[in-house]
Parts: C-alpha cells; sequence; structure tokens
C-alpha cells in the first residue's frame, strides 16, 4: 500500500499533521495501537480537565455559603467523577474518528514499525503484518510516565499518571512526586476530593520552571488548601510489601518515613523511541529524543519526527504546531521554523498558572534592564465578584526598548488569558501598547493592562 504521507502515532501531534497533509491533497495514512488521539486525549490534558472541573464543582458546593447560598445535602461519588472523565475523554476520540473520515484518512490498527528505503510495517493485534510505504513518513509516537530505578510503577501502589485518573476507589493517603503540571493538579483533584495528599520535590520550588514568584505563590495556595509540601526532597526508596506504601525521604534534616495508600510518580516523562525501527533505518537519536532539523527531518531523507519524541517542550500545543509546520515543509509552503520562546505553558490546579517567555531571573542572566509590573486579583472587581481574588499578573518588559520578555500569571482562568500575551509577543507589541489597549471592565484580562501600567508607574487600581 502506497501513501504520499503515513504518520505514526495519532496523539495531537499526529493527527493533526494527518489532517494538514490530506488538506494539503496528500493521500494519507496514520498507524495507532491503541485509541486515536494518543495520550493527550485519551489518558492526558483531557479526561484530567474533566477530573478538575468535578473538584472544581465539589469546591463551590463545599463554599456555597461564602456565595449567599445554602446547600444543605451534598457528597461525592468518586466512581462517577471518574466515569464522566473516561466518557468525555471516548467522545473526544470518537471526534477524531469523524475527521479522518471527514479528511479520507486511513487509520490502520496497529503496531509501526519503521523500515529502510520509507516502508513500514504494520502488525495488528491477530499479528497479521501488512507493509506500507511512503514519499514520506511522520513519526509521532509520544511519549510515557518515565520510571525511575528507585521508585518502579506496579500500577497498583506506585502508578503512574495513567493510573491516577481511573483508580478503581479513592485512596485515603497519597504521596505525589514531582511538582510538574502532572503532579499538582492530581494533587489539587485527589486533595479536593478529600484524600490526604503529600507532594514531594527535588528542586527548591515546587513547579519549578515558572517565575519564583508564582512559585512561592502557588505553595502557598496548596499549603492553606491542606496539601504538605516537601521541597528539596527525594524519595531514596519504597517499600510496598504491606497495605500501602512506605516512602524513604531524603530531606535537608536527614531522612524521613512517608506513608500513604498509594504513590504517583510524576517525575517526567519517557519518549517512546524503542522498538519503532530508528536502529534499522540509522534514524540519530541523542538523550532519548530524536535529532531533527527545523523542519523536523531526521537525518535520513523521507523520515520526520514531531512533539514529545523531538528535543522542545512535550506540549501537546507544541506537537500540533510542530506537525504542521513539518507537513506544510514537504508541501512546499513558506513556513518559519517555530519560536519555541514563544510558548505558553499552562497548569490547571487551582489556583491556575499560565506563563509564557523569561522569567525574571532568566531576563536578569541575559543581562536585560527591565521594568517589571504584577497587579494581584484581589485588586480586580471580576476576581472579587467571583470570589476567586487568589493570585496575580505579573509582565517582564525591557526597559530600553520596551520589549516584552514574560508574562507570568496566577489565578482563576488564567490559562485562557495567557494567549494575549503570546500573540502580543509574535507582534513584538511593547508595554505602552498594552497599556493603550483597551481592555473592557470587568474581566479578569484587565489585569494585564494593569501590570503593564505598574511595571511603567502607570497603574490606577493601585
Amino acid at each position: 500500500m502506497k501513501y504520499d504521507v503515513i504518520v505514526l502515532g495519532s496523539g495531537p501531534g499526529g493527527y493533526v499533521a494527518a489532517i494538514r497533509a490530506a488538506q494539503l491533497g496528500f493521500k494519507t495514512a496514520i498507524v495507532e495501537k491503541e485509541n486515536l488521539g494518543g495520550i493527550c486525549l485519551n489518558w492526558g490534558c483531557i479526561p484530567t480537565k474533566a477530573l478538575l472541573k468535578s473538584a472544581q464543582v465539589f469546591d463551590y458546593l463545599k463554599h456555597a455559603s461564602d456565595y449567599g447560598l445554602t446547600v444543605n445535602e451534598f457528597d461525592k461519588d468518586f466512581g462517577a467523577v471518574i466515569a464522566r472523565s473516561r466518557g468525555v475523554a471516548d467522545g473526544m476520540s470518537k471526534g477524531i474518528q469523524f475527521l479522518m473520515k471527514k479528511n479520507k484518512i486511513d487509520v490502520i490498527d496497529g503496531t509501526g514499525k519503521l523500515k529502510p528505503g520509507k516502508k513500514l510495517d504494520v502488525t495488528s493485534k491477530d499479528g497479521k503484518t501488512t507493509e506500507l510505504s511512503a514519499d514520506h513518513i511522520i513519526i509521532a509516537t509520544g511519549a510515557r510516565s518515565r520510571e525511575l530505578p528507585n521508585l518502579p510503577q506496579d500500577g497498583k501502589k506506585v502508578i503512574g499518571y495513567r493510573q491516577a485518573m481511573n483508580l478503581p476507589e479513592q485512596p485515603k493517603s497519597m504521596i505525589v512526586v514531582g511538582s510538574g503540571a502532572i503532579g499538582v493538579e492530581f494533587a489539587h483533584f485527589y486533595n479536593s476530593m478529600g484524600t490526604k495528599v503529600t507532594v514531594v520535590e527535588f528542586m527548591p520550588n515546587i513547579v519549578p520552571v515558572e517565575d519564583e514568584d508564582v512559585s512561592k505563590h502557588f505553595e502557598r495556595s496548596l499549603k492553606k488548601a491542606g496539601i504538605e509540601i516537601m521541597t528539596n526532597s527525594s524519595v531514596e526508596k519504597v517499600d510496598t510489601s504491606g497495605n500501602g506504601v512506605k516512602a524513604t525521604v531524603k530531606t535537608a534534616k536527614g531522612e524521613e518515613i512517608l506513608e500513604a495508600d498509594i504513590l504517583l510518580s510524576a517525575v517526567g516523562i519517557k519518549s517512546n523511541i524503542e522498538n519503532i525501527g530508528l536502529e534499522e533505518v540509522g534514524i540519530a537519536t541523542d538523550r532519548d529524543k530524536v535529532l531533527v532539523n527545523s523542519y523536523y527531518q531526521t537525518n535520513i531523507p523521507g523520515y520526520y519526527a514531531i512533539g514529545d519524541i523531538v528535543p522542545g517542550q512535550a506540549l501537546a500545543h507544541v506537537a500540533s504546531a510542530e506537525g504542521i509546520l513539518c507537513v506544510e515543509k514537504i508541501a512546499g509552503l513558506h513556513v518559519e521554523p517555530l519560536d519555541y520562546g514563544n510558548i505558553p505553558g499552562c497548569t490547571y490546579a487551582t489556583p491556575e498558572i499560565a506563563s509564557v517567555g523569561l522569567t525574571e531571573k532568566q531576563a536578569k542572566e541575559k543581562g536585560y534592564e527591565l521594568k517589571i509590573g504584577k497587579f494581584p486579583f484581589s485588586a480586580s472587581g471580576k476576581a472579587k465578584a467571583a470570589g476567586t481574588p487568589d493570585g496575580f499578573v505579573k509582565v517582564i518588559f525591557d526597559a530600553k526598548y520596551g520589549e516584552w520578555l514574560g508574562c507570568h500569571m496566577i489565578g482563576a482562568g488564567v490559562t485562557d488569558m495567557i494567549a494575549e500575551a503570546v500573540v502580543a509577543r509574535k507582534l513584538e507589541t511593547t508595554g505602552h501598547e498594552i497599556i493603550k489597549s483597551v481592555h473592557p471592565h470587568p474581566t479578569m484580562s484587565e489585569a494585564i493592562m494593569e501590570a503593564a501600567a505598574a511595571a511603567y508607574d502607570e497603574v490606577i487600581h493601585l
């Protein structure tokens, strides 16, 4: 079977690349061994947001009196919460199936293995192998939960993110190792449901990739919600021989034993590059990543790679952007390399975190003279009315030219607000232009304008 483009993997990089290829007139096939949509849609981004929405609604019920409302009786049904999340994911996967049919993309079920000569073997679940060939093969096999030697996952007591969103019953206590987006989102969800949660982080600050002001504020918010935080700490070993888990944690003060029903390992991801034929084809890799140029071409002509298996941020929207850029380059369109310095990052706990560009520390290390503005949501009329005054917007500008170097937000709905900063930075918008752009009142987005005004000593509502 001969195609113009074959995509191996149907996550947010793979299925988007396939659709764009079909739009551009290529005869396209996509190979997937599990469910269309990949980890993000089935076991990551989408179902976790459904879980977090249930947690938010439950939290609203617990604080109904803050809004002048009386709710006499309410409770959670953990199984129903999980079932709703799975239902949302299943519905989205069916949506991807529709998009494949709409764009006349052949969906081939099975495990793909690359071969030399721009060929691919696909082995179905019944063991039958079919050979495909194409002018262009795009590898988009994604990643999985990373396992540390001292934290082997058994899927029951020591689990990864996949098991965390499908537990048969709610644990009374949980240790979360790692405080990146995955770790803190699950920590927030289970804590909101009533599980006693302890977060163990190796670095000095939780959500360590974020601006330090955001990290410190977030830690205070989680502690206020009842989550125990241990920074500068590492889990040295785990004992699962008893009813639950005993984790030996090394801290600055010495070793400590933590006990819980379940330990969630959220220490990062591992690229799915094994057993897919990279070595047989001669495709170069380095440190668990496939090496590519700015247009995602590997060292072997006709083979491309996108998403979590290539260097760059391992985020769904990055994989999608890479897939589109890769296919458009194949089609001969004029494309520019992706600007990895202008990629937004989002964490969907409560409060939410969103950021783009340089942190204050990074900007100083690069030698910029800075103008920094902060606007707290406690001074926002919309945030106060909504009962969500926790958090702030922080903006960082180059004092010399007004370039918007970074934007960091923590608070309700900020993951929907960060796009303003992304677009503005793409258009090389200055701080003064943001101040003079009229923002609607009352909205959370006003805080961006006010923070910019604060950077230039023009803030009105502080």
